[in-house]
């Protein structure tokens, strides 16, 4: 059955929602959707009383380390954490209360080659068990590809059964964003999720342009139930008005 899982996006140590693809190295700023008055720590102790499992907290950039290690320690076990992860800090983030560790540009090198040599070194360094692969993705005339670099840089991987395959021994979870859609609330992209939960070997979470609480049914329906959903920019705790964050708890007890 499909989950709601909660989310915290971290930018300059404050919470907040931007339009995907936006955050550049470039020094032009995001595009915001939300900046939040309530800290990280507020959100993290949100989920933990509503007893919310596998959200997940994103580093957007540098300057998010001290909110991070907070929410963390709001909610030990019931939070990923992604964002700058590389071997040589993935157990630090572990202990700091993390329950998983998720890693995408780290497991690319400048040009977006995919250096298996870096998958097995988190996995020696933290354990399948508690890695997350971020296969956060822009459509392309392949299909989807992963995009790293907070989205910027389109790698060699593409979005397909064989790439799936291939990772899914070596992780946990997978976690992926619709970075053309992520932001926007205009919907969903409807094709990958279909060809996400048809493959359905592991555990994954999708995000990405739920506007309202019939998307989060429509990954539900799409999926077969195999993939869970998070809720960004249309929920009402982040100032969205498209989706109530108490009818995502009452789905989450359907």
């Amino acid at each position: 059955m499909t989950k709601f899982r909660p989310c915290i996006d971290l930018h300059n140590g404050q919470v907040k929602q931007i339009v995907g693809g936006t955050l550049r190295d470039d020094g032009a700023g995001p595009r915001e959707n939300f900046v939040s008055e309530k800290s990280a720590t507020w959100y993290a102790e949100t989920y933990r009383r509503d007893a919310l499992m596998g959200g997940h907290v994103i580093c957007l950039g540098p300057g998010n380390n001290e909110a991070a290690h907070e929410a963390l320690a709001a909610w030990p076990g019931g939070l990923q954490i992604g964002g700058g992860i590389r071997p040589d800090n993935a157990a630090a983030w572990l202990d700091a209360g993390a329950s998983h560790v998720i890693v995408t540009s780290a497991l690319f090198d400048t040009s977006g080659r995919f250096l298996h040599d870096q998958l097995s070194a988190f996995v020696r360094e933290v354990g399948h068990e508690k890695l997350v692969i971020d296969l956060s993705c822009r459509r392309t005339t392949r299909g989807w590809t992963v995009a790293m670099n907070r989205w910027q840089t389109l790698t060699e991987l593409d979005i397909n059964t064989s790439t799936l395959d291939m990772l899914a021994g070596h992780c946990a979870e997978f976690l992926i964003h619709a970075a053309d859609v992520e932001g926007l609330c205009n919907g969903i992209d409807e094709e990958l999720v279909s060809l996400l939960g048809a493959w359905g070997q592991i555990p994954q979470t999708y995000a990405g342009g739920v506007a309202v609480l019939a998307d989060v049914q429509k990954v539900h329906d799409l999926s077969h139930g195999r993939i869970d959903v998070t809720v960004g920019s249309a929920l009402d705790l982040f100032g969205g008005s498209g989706v109530k964050y108490t009818d995502l708890l009452a789905f989450n007890q359907r």
